[in-house]
């Protein structure tokens, strides 16, 4: 199976944005930028999200004024084309905001909604993660795959925790019973990095739920185009937001591992 030419394109000019969005966001680490809050006052937004947003609008509507773009910041556009853009202008944001070099551009491409083209780029690191549907996954051009092989037991995994107090605490609930089953997890910040590193063979596995569309299109894609297997638990699938990524020989063990974690915590 290969890409095709559409997907290739979409592709090309997703990671040509994400790197000018990135450009913009490490301005502002660098000279001081203002922060605001949204939905709680540990969910924060900076001047970098919304200008980056914009930035990606005039990229991508730019090239292609007949598409639809939803971004987390608000920006909505119909379009016209079949083809839909799904951002996150700065994933990580609170990493951002606090120094830790862990914070993403991504950006998806749907046509009749299907991902088919992903781009996770890793701001502080330049590295620039992006697949097309059918032609493979890599990293600044080369090609990765996702790690295979590893045991419940000796898998490395990673999750996150959502603003709101009451859903962290549920959260933390089910990851108590996930943590003596496995070797180690990490909680990194950004759920699109989170896919990227799964896809690289970073790490074991990932799982969170929850999420919104613009944290898992593009990282989705790029894992599964790496070789790894992604889905959903507790009766909600991946494209719900309830998200489990790993390797081929962990993922099923890892899923009924997490599914049961979440019915006997989270999910009462």
């Amino acid at each position: 199976m290969s890409a095709d030419p559409l997907a290739l394109e979409l592709l090309a000019l997703a990671e040509t944005a994400a790197r000018e969005a990135g450009a913009l966001i490490a301005r502002y680490a660098a000279e001081g930028f203002a922060i605001g809050t949204k939905s709680t006052v540990t969910d924060m937004v900076t001047e970098a999200d919304r200008a980056a947003e914009a930035l990606l609008i005039e990229w991508l509507l730019g090239a292609r004024p007949g598409d639809g773009f939803v971004g987390e910041e608000g920006a909505r556009e119909a379009g016209r084309s079949g083809v839909r853009w799904v951002v996150d202008p700065l994933d990580g944001t609170t990493n951002f905001i606090y120094g830790i070099p862990a914070y993403a551009v991504s950006i998806a491409a749907e046509r009749e909604g299907v991902v088919v083209a992903g781009v996770v780029h890793d701001v502080a690191h330049g590295l620039t993660y992006g697949a097309a549907l059918g032609g493979g996954a890599a990293c600044n051009g080369r090609p990765i795959r996702a790690r295979d092989g590893a045991a419940l037991a000796t898998a490395l995994l990673a999750t996150g925790f959502a603003y709101d107090p009451a859903r962290r605490a549920a959260q933390a609930a089910m990851t108590a019973r996930i943590l003596p089953r496995v070797r180690d997890i990490r909680r990194m910040g950004s759920a699109a990095l989170d896919l990227a590193h799964v896809a690289c063979g970073m790490l074991d596995g990932y799982y969170e739920y929850r999420l919104n569309p613009w944290d898992i299109a593009a990282g989705g894609l790029i894992a599964r185009e790496a070789g790894a297997l992604t889905g959903g638990f507790g009766g909600y699938g991946f494209e719900d937001g309830y998200v489990v990524a790993a390797g081929p020989g962990l993922f099923g063990a890892l899923a009924e591992l997490v599914d049961r974690a979440y019915r006997e915590t989270a999910g009462t």
